[in-house]
């Protein structure tokens, strides 16, 4: 049978990237000693009050159709909470609850790019941003950024991409893989640029909440840009909520209601006692969350302080979020041979750099989603795994 061309734009590398972390699944279910520390699940539990809510919604009997765009009350939580951090007056109008930051990115790409259109990308990238853009078309042009740079953009590199078929600047701040954050300069020169060629903003903040190094600027504040920016943003590694799927776009009123037509013919709205749910994480004092964010700090600085000093390892010290890259060129093996290396004789799973972009190439990606003792364990392991390929392959 014949299938559409989408598959083939939403297929490949991107997709390819979690192998090793399902193998190390299979591996796991086998009984097998292994630490997982390649996907950005966080290891803590959703705070029970949010879970309550849930609990007593669903009894309430909220277990029909909620409305399309997020219940009002969802909506203005979303929109208190995004004017608190950031400085922007929004209203609820601007709000639209989508099922995660990864549907509010595909929702808001299918409404703002056509197909051949240019979207600017930070690489690294995520890696279903390819995809993603892919899906509608569109054709993503990386700006590499290096690590010598600390993985952040540069607006000259951003200025020499855009032509005539450039309609959009993706970015992710604090950045994933990397967790480099960008400074209200950076931003500043990059809305000059967005305003003066008439580009979309998409302006990925899902890791805002996890910033420990400098200030988050949410770019939607800056002059000039609210209406020409996508403001993406979830409950998902804030508050440990990834599988309850509540994520949200903040943009002009004209956007959110072409993301409430699209979110009519796809998801008919979120379900209800999520929603319900979703406004206590928003507007409920939790002190678990900024206990998470304390333990993500000191996990950054415990995985550092570990590889400091260990042959053929560097560790880059990230701004915020909830990974560490690790520099392994001195071993002499590509990430992705020293990841599986390490994953086999090891047992420890993390992303290779090369998922995210050949300019993370030679570095693997490690997340902060076990406990001290375990990411010791686990520190211990790779410093293992590096002394042994480096006196193979480098030069011990």
């Amino acid at each position: 049978m014949r299938y559409a061309k989408l598959t083939q734009r939403i297929a490949g590398d991107g997709a390819a990237a979690w192998d090793i972390h399902y193998r190390a699944l299979a591996l796991q279910a086998e009984g097998k000693d292994i630490l997982l520390l390649s996907v950005g699940d966080p290891d803590f539990d959703t705070p029970a009050p949010i879970v309550e809510a849930a609990i007593d919604s669903l009894q309430a009997g909220h277990t029909h159709y909620a409305d399309v765009r997020g219940k009002l009350a969802l909506r203005q939580a979303i929109a208190r909470r995004h004017q608190q951090r950031s400085g922007q007056a929004v209203t609820a109008d601007q709000v639209t609850v989508l099922a995660g930051a990864q549907c509010a990115l595909y929702c808001v790409a299918q409404c703002v790019l056509d197909p051949g259109d240019e979207v600017l990308v930070a690489e690294p990238m995520y890696v279903t941003y390819e995809a993603v853009f892919g899906a509608c078309g569109a054709k993503v042009v990386p700006v590499p950024v290096k690590p010598e740079n600390g993985f952040r953009v540069c607006p000259q590199d951003v200025a020499e991409r855009i032509t005539p078929r450039t309609r959009a600047l993706a970015l992710n701040s604090p950045h994933n893989p990397s967790g480099a954050s960008l400074p209200r300069a950076t931003w500043e020169a990059l809305a000059e640029l967005c305003i003066a060629h008439d580009l979309w903003l998409i302006s990925d903040e899902v890791y805002s909440e996890l910033l420990y190094e400098g200030e988050h600027v949410s770019p939607a504040s800056l002059p000039g840009m609210a209406e020409r920016t996508a403001t993406l943003n979830s409950l998902s590694k804030s508050h440990a909520m990834t599988g309850w799927r509540v994520g949200w776009v903040v943009g002009s009123a004209e956007l959110a209601a072409h993301l409430e037509n699209l979110a009519l013919c796809m998801l008919y709205g979120s379900p209800d006692f999520i929603q319900d749910a979703a406004v206590v994480a928003l507007e409920q004092p939790l002190p678990e969350l900024a206990a998470m964010r304390d333990a993500y700090r000191q996990r950054r600085d415990l995985v550092c302080e570990q590889l400091a000093g260990c042959p053929g390892l560097r560790a880059l010290k990230p701004d915020g979020g909830m990974f560490v890259m690790v520099d392994i060129r001195e071993t002499g093996v590509s990430a992705q041979a020293f990841a599986d290396h390490l994953l086999d004789s090891q047992g420890v799973s993390v992303l290779a750099g090369e998922a995210f972009g050949p300019s993370a190439a030679g570095h693997i990606r490690l997340g902060l989603v076990l406990g001290d003792a375990a990411l010791v364990d686990a520190c211990q392991r790779i410093a293992r795994c590096a002394d042994e390929l480096k006196r193979e392959y480098g030069h011990a």
